[in-house]
Parts: C-alpha cells; sequence; structure tokens
C-alpha cells in the first residue's frame, strides 16, 4: 500500500466529491419534488395525469440510469437538442429518483387516516389547503425512512455519470488506476469517500426519523 499516493491523491477526491455533492443535492431535491406532484396526482386520482405518472413509474423504475444518461447526452443530439454533461446528470438522477420517491410519498399519503381528510373538508378546507396543512406534513413523516433510503440510494448511483465524461469519485478513481495500476489504493480512497459522503447522511435521517416518531409523526397513529 503506497500511503504517498493516497496523500497526494486526496484532492482529486475533494473536489470530485464536491462534484457528486451538487449532483446528488439537485437530483434528490428535484426528485423529491417530481415525486412529491405524482403522488399527489395518484392521491387524487386525476384521470389523465394519473395514466401519465404510472406509466412514467414504470418506464423510470424498469430502466437503468446508465440508459438514461446515454439517451440523454448521446441520443438527444440526433434531434438537435444538446445538453450539457452536468444537466444530463441532474435530469438523469430525477427521472430516475422521482418515481422512487413517488412511491415513497405515495404509501405515506395512503397511512393518513380518512377521517383527518374529513375533517378538513367539512371545516371548509379546499383540497390544496387540505393537502398543504394536513395530509402532506403526516405523509412526509411517515415516508421519511424511504425518502432517505433513495437519497442515499441516488447519492450512490451518481457513480454512474463517470460514463458521460463527468469527474466524479468514480471517475477519479478509475483514472488513477489506468495512470498508475494503483487499483488497491484507488479503490480504498472511493470506499472512504463514499463512507465519509453517505456514513453523516444516513445517521442524520435516522435522528430525524426518532425526532419525527417523538413528535408523532411517522407512525400510523396520525
Amino acid at each position: 500500500m503506497d500511503y504517498d499516493f493516497i496523500v497526494n491523491s486526496i484532492p482529486l477526491y475533494v473536489k470530485a466529491a464536491e462534484l457528486t455533492l451538487v449532483l446528488s443535492f439537485w437530483g434528490i431535491l428535484f426528485s423529491m419534488i417530481l415525486g412529491i406532484v405524482c403522488a399527489v396526482v395518484e392521491f387524487y386520482k386525476v384521470p389523465v395525469l394519473k395514466t401519465i405518472v404510472k406509466v412514467y413509474v414504470e418506464i423510470s423504475r424498469n430502466t437503468p440510469l446508465l440508459i438514461q444518461l446515454f439517451f440523454l447526452y448521446y441520443g438527444l443530439t440526433q434531434f438537435g437538442i444538446r445538453l450539457e454533461a452536468e444537466t444530463c446528470a441532474v435530469v438523469g438522477l430525477t427521472f430516475l429518483g422521482g418515481s422512487y420517491m413517488a412511491e415513497a410519498l405515495r404509501s405515506g399519503l395512503d397511512a393518513v387516516q380518512k377521517i383527518q381528510i374529513e375533517s378538513g373538508l367539512s371545516i371548509g378546507l379546499t383540497k390544496i389547503q387540505l393537502m398543504r396543512y394536513i395530509i402532506l406534513p403526516q405523509a412526509v413523516g411517515v415516508a421519511v425512512p424511504s425518502i432517505a433510503a433513495n437519497a442515499i440510494f441516488l447519492m450512490k448511483e451518481t457513480s454512474v455519470v463517470s460514463a458521460i465524461a463527468l469527474a466524479d469519485l468514480m471517475f477519479v478513481a478509475k483514472d488513477l488506476i489506468g495512470m498508475y495500476y494503483r487499483t488497491s489504493e484507488a479503490l480504498l480512497m472511493l470506499v472512504i469517500a463514499y463512507l465519509i459522503i453517505l456514513l453523516p447522511i444516513s445517521i442524520a435521517f435516522t435522528l430525524l426519523e426518532r425526532r419525527l416518531r417523538r413528535h408523532g409523526l411517522g407512525t400510523n397513529n396520525i
């Protein structure tokens, strides 16, 4: 094990980690927004939109992210559309993550007691107010474990973006292996980098879930 090589490689991994975090942040944020929209559409059973959402979910969950990225980065050029690699990565993560977030939130919406919905309607709340103030906050509380798992899943999926020449953590590791044949050192740094990123996030979500449970959210007794 060449420890000097590891020390000298740290700046490369730090820069790659920054890109990984940026892509993860936007991918998770937009997939959460898309997931909420899709879950609400399914919850209210909007006829045409519900069908569109179901088709989207099936396509998203049954196609690999790598194929989606290739289509966005290379396929769209056939139609005269050229997207930056970073944009393709965020769109791909959003497209993939949105379906998983939608399923997580849909289960949360289904867990909200019908009596609360009926009570909200009886006091004159509109459907938007009902969703904003009563249903959605409780649904998110119930769905926190699934949302956390999906967020971590998406962060790990960023390793695929190296296929469209983005210098993320996986790209740097493969680059170092190809140039210096330091496989053990490069992979060790890769594992450590992902642990440094993902472990605190996993702990934070665990603490959030416990806090929600103490305040009465995240359970079926809501």
